[in-house]
């Protein structure tokens, strides 16, 4: 039985204890500064998740982030990192200010995204190697998990299936061994760009396959027009993953990846109708994207626009329009708050 402590108590965090804990393992969901009353409504409402909908289980420890030096004094095994990309120079703060350059257990990041360092392009998880060293700390073991994982299918017990990436294999091939169940079906890759990249730009592609569902034949009958769409959605499809490769590449990630979980299976998941797909939609209509964040969408994060506010000068740099006609056009529209157009002309 492995101690797992996982930093921060939103969707995925806390749905990533339902398989920890079918394995017997002893779980802490410890929630960030900004979590507090949404850990008091948890645990007044009998560990009711107000995201998930639905109540985690009583062998759930849930703590505020006051608490964690306790449950770093217990030695944790693994470190589950459930924030979101803009708290992971939070996590390092209090890991610096609790273990004070002490030995790090691994660190599993559920975290997906993408940075810009020095002018270059960073991965998440070397932006934390990178910040803990800064700190004093020493021999990192960080991982990351990519591939399809919807926090309320994982947390129904849904069979899922996703990817651990680590330049170590041993690491990951132990993390497979804890953490399998029934349902989840952990993986292993040694490719952590291309499993990165792919968990980041997905998010861009996924707006972009939203974008066909708005166009449907204006002439067709109600009923037709729902799947009226699935033709652009296929092409746009290929063509995103034609330009997913392109990006792994240059960073030199394993091309193979954007066909596996990572690539394909991510964003098929995320282009059917999460926030990313549901802005696409929106776009479709010949709204602009400070319209649709406006009007339709003011409290809801938008990973695609985000990342393309962080990287996308990076991204007009590096790439053509020719090249990558789908990011470059939904760079653009982000960017210059225009409406998006599809270059059919420069389809691969």
């Amino acid at each position: 039985m492995a101690k797992i402590l996982i930093l921060g108590a939103g969707a995925m965090g806390s749905a990533f204890s339902v398989p920890s804990l079918e394995r017997q393992h002893e779980v802490i969901i410890a929630g960030t500064h900004l979590e507090d009353a949404f850990i008091d409504e948890i645990k007044n409402n009998n560990n009711f998740h107000p995201s998930l909908k639905l109540h985690l289980s009583e062998k759930t420890n849930i703590i505020k982030y006051m608490n964690l030096s306790e449950e770093f004094k217990k030695k944790p095994d693994l470190i589950v990192l459930g924030v979101n990309s803009k708290g992971i120079n939070w996590v390092v703060d209090q890991l610096s200010v609790i273990l004070n350059d002490s030995i790090l257990p691994p660190i599993l990041m559920l975290t997906k995204g993408l940075s810009v360092y020095e002018n270059k392009y960073e991965l998440l998880v070397d932006k934390l190697e990178r910040l803990l060293i800064s700190k004093g700390f020493k021999n990192t073991n960080i991982s990351a998990v990519g591939g399809p994982c919807l926090a309320n299918g994982l947390a129904n017990k849904v069979h899922t299936s996703v990817i651990f990436a680590n330049k170590n294999l041993e690491t990951v091939e132990w993390l497979k061994d804890i953490l399998t169940t029934d349902y989840y079906h952990p993986s292993i890759s040694n490719d952590m760009i291309g499993v990165e990249v792919c968990a980041a730009i997905k998010n861009i592609f996924s707006m972009v396959i939203g974008f066909s569902k708005g166009l449907y034949t204006e002439t067709a009958e109600d009923k037709l027009k729902e799947n009226n769409y699935l033709n652009t959605s296929a092409s746009l499809i290929s063509q995103s993953l034609c330009e997913m490769e392109l990006f792994v590449d240059f960073l030199k990630g394993n091309k193979k990846t954007v066909y596996g979980l990572a690539g394909l299976g991510d964003l098929f998941v995320s282009s059917q109708g999460g926030r990313n797909s549901k802005m696409g939609e929106y776009m479709s209509k010949g709204y602009v994207y400070s319209e649709v964040k406006k009007s339709k969408m003011p409290t809801e994060t938008v990973e695609g626009a985000e990342l393309i506010f962080e990287i996308g000068s990076n991204i007009k740099n590096d790439f053509s329009i020719k090249k990558t006609p789908l990011l470059i056009g939904m760079v653009d529209a982000i960017l210059n708050d225009t409406k998006f157009e599809i270059n059919w002309e420069y389809f691969h």
